[in-house]
């Protein structure tokens, strides 16, 4: 037996430092020069859905560093997951906003990026198919502001009955993430390599959901010289000039000039979008 939902209304009362609409992005328009965005901690993001009963790519938050304040204009589920923010009582539990309740959500306890997901999903005008923001490029929706009335939609499948989803949280300590050789990886040799995967890479503030900038010894090339532009994807590590990697993420850009000296395992670049700035990364070879 299944129940529908009737749609409702989220009120964003304040936005905090960014909050953007999520789903599982625009795939295969790379040759429009259009990337595919979507949540940068997939996992999280597609957990949320499951937890109220969304069909696959709802749309739903994705609250970076928290700070976020929503009031519901009628009754409506919503869970959280991810970063845990302080004063949540959604974390991976979903709850019930009656008309005119309001939740908040503080400063994470660990971890970056919070994912919110509501009964129904974010119901706002998808753009060339979805509703994701991409900061890179434009599309999509604004990042959200003050007083933003979000429509909710309908959903026809079941919740799933869970109290609480027992899975892990983002860590406050040093990551590690495996890699792999990238398509230039002969443009660096073996000390460089060593230096790549032997140290701790720490995380700089200028780091977004574009990619995330990476501070320690640089790393040097065996080949001087410029590249042709050539086609960029999540998890590479691009090398530029001063030497010190870029991890990208969602919001990558679809080409690239600088050397790509290996890729982060696809399925680790879900915890490295948790990476707060001072935070550490360890890329194991």
């Amino acid at each position: 037996m299944t129940t529908r939902t009737e749609p409702g209304a989220l009120t964003v009362l304040a936005a905090g430092p960014l909050c953007t609409v999520q789903d599982e992005g625009r795939p295969g328009q790379g040759a429009l020069g259009i990337g595919r965005s979507g949540a940068c901690d997939r996992a999280s993001y597609r957990l949320a859905n499951r937890l109220v009963g969304n069909e696959p790519g709802a749309a739903a938050l994705e609250v970076t560093f928290g700070g976020l304040v929503l009031r519901a204009e009628a009754a409506v589920t919503v869970v959280t997951t991810g970063a845990r923010c302080e004063g949540d009582p959604a974390h991976h539990a979903p709850i019930t906003l009656g008309p005119g309740e309001e939740l908040r959500l503080g400063v994470p306890v660990s971890g970056l990026r919070t994912y919110l997901a509501v009964r129904g999903g974010v119901a706002v005008e998808p753009v060339l198919g979805s509703r994701s923001t991409d900061l890179l490029s434009g599309l999509g929706p604004e990042p959200l502001a003050d007083g933003v009335v979000l429509p909710v939609g309908r959903t026809r499948g079941p919740m799933p009955g869970v109290d609480v989803a027992a899975v892990p949280e983002p860590v406050a300590d040093d990551v590690g993430v495996r890699v792999l050789p990238g398509p230039r990886r002969d443009w660096f040799g073996e000390a460089a390599w060593a230096s790549l995967t032997g140290q701790a890479w720490a995380v700089t503030s200028q780091s977004n959901r574009v990619g995330v900038r990476l501070e320690g010894e640089p790393l040097e090339r065996e080949r001087e010289g410029e590249l042709a532009s050539e086609g960029m994807a999540r998890g590479a590590l691009q090398v530029p000039p001063s030497g010190l990697p870029v991890l990208f993420l969602a919001d990558h850009p679809v080409t690239g000039g600088y050397p790509v000296i290996g890729y982060v395992h696809d399925t680790d670049v879900d915890a490295c979008a948790q990476l707060r700035p001072g935070q550490r990364l360890r890329l194991r070879g």
